[in-house]
């Protein structure tokens, strides 16, 4: 059976090179980068090769990237580590009300121990109001924290505008940039810390890196041996490391081809769904030629069926080897409805029908074809079912 995977913003298969140099670097510089004879000096090239790399791409200093296991490391170290360091000064945290868990989790512990959180509502298309963040920043705030691009809908958020919006207020600015890296040029941001997730671009899972701008007042998650410059303690996952920094260099070889075709596949899809489908509701913004806030990235489309459940089109999609979700991985398991898709306003309807298509620079217009007519099959099979039981 063949496999259509379009669940790319949950995971993405990792690139054959990246496997290749990850099983290179385990069997050739298996030193511990701390340690002085050669192989700790191979094994710690290796590492500084994958950090020169990940600076220049996001527009960084070396001694500015830190690894850690991913995104939700990386989250919570901007959080707690900052909350820690400026406990005794400030005390509020200004957000968006659709970050990923990650970010949201850690600010209702922060709640716990004392902090004000400040949580800034979303429109109909997932975009926020730089206005209502300048409204919720006063001289007690710590941070302004805006992803990058939504997880479940591909709404870009304006993060360049936020960044200076946070600085003019003299407050600190952080993206968690999972979903845009690889899809979007992130240099120049402004931002004072950024997180990204290794997995989400082709490279190994459990690795990750954060860019904390030089002079940030921030304290460790995790201490002991004092690795990375003694804010990130455990020895280095060197081979993963290096798949990271190998997964970096295709991007930055690959940029712009990769992300015009992701463009083409999802607006090839979406075409087809709504020539075939009736009834259904566009959740993602429009695609736009230069990345614009406010609209929609390359990589995710978001369509509510109306009248379906989106978990059994899920799996009715499954038994034909077309892979999607119903919103993010992080948080599927949980009980509930989707927080995005809530604070977006939508009806019960909706977000019970709602699938989201997600692509990678391997995805191709034939696959879309299949796509479209196995998802025209099972919403007809669907609607059908359920007249019947009425």
């Amino acid at each position: 059976m063949r496999c259509v995977y379009l669940d790319n913003s949950s995971t993405t298969k990792q690139a054959e090179e990246v496997t290749e140099k990850i099983r290179r670097t385990a069997e050739e510089q298996f030193g511990n980068p701390s340690s002085l004879h050669q192989l700790g000096v191979e094994a710690e090239n290796k590492v500084s090769e994958a950090r020169k790399r990940f600076a220049d791409a996001v527009g960084a200093r070396p001694d500015e990237i830190f690894f850690n296991s991913g995104g939700t490391e990386g989250d919570n170290t901007v959080l707690f580590g900052l909350a820690s360091a400026y406990r005794r000064e400030k005390k509020n945290i200004v957000t968006t009300k659709v970050e990923h868990p990650a970010v949201l989790e850690a600010c209702r512990m922060l709640r716990d121990f004392g902090f004000e959180i400040r949580e800034v509502p979303v429109d109909r298309s997932c975009r926020v109001s730089l206005s209502d963040f300048e409204d919720r920043i006063d001289d007690q705030t710590i941070l302004v924290s805006m992803m990058a691009v939504n997880n479940e809908i591909g709404t870009i958020l304006p993060v360049r505008e936020a960044a200076q919006l946070a600085h003019r207020r003299h407050t600190l600015f952080h993206t968690d940039a999972v979903q845009a890296f690889g899809k979007m040029d992130l240099r120049g941001t402004g931002a004072d810390l950024l997180t990204v997730s290794s997995h989400k671009v082709h490279g190994p899972k459990g690795v990750g890196a954060m860019m904390v701008k030089k002079g940030t007042k921030i304290r460790p998650l995790i201490v002991g041996g004092g690795q990375e410059r003694h804010f990130r303690s455990g020895t280095e996952n060197v081979p993963g490391i290096s798949g990271f920094g190998e997964a970096v260099r295709l991007l930055n070889e690959n940029s712009n081809g990769a992300e015009a075709d992701m463009k083409a596949v999802r607006q090839h899809l979406l075409d087809e769904i709504r020539r075939n489908v009736p009834d259904i509701v566009v959740n993602s913004p429009d695609v736009s030629e230069e990345d614009l806030p406010g609209s929609g990235i390359c990589s995710v489309l978001n369509i509510s069926f109306l009248g379906t459940r989106g978990e059994v089109l899920l799996h009715t999609l499954e038994q034909d080897g077309i892979y999607v979700s119903t919103g993010s991985a992080c948080s599927s398991n949980k009980k509930g409805k989707s927080h995005v898709l809530t604070a977006m306003g939508l009806s019960d309807e909706e977000i019970d029908g709602t699938l989201r298509f997600s692509f990678s620079r391997y995805n191709t217009i034939e696959e879309m074809d299949y796509a479209a007519e196995k998802i025209e099959l099972a919403v007809k099979k669907f609607r059908k079912l359920r007249s019947f039981m009425r």
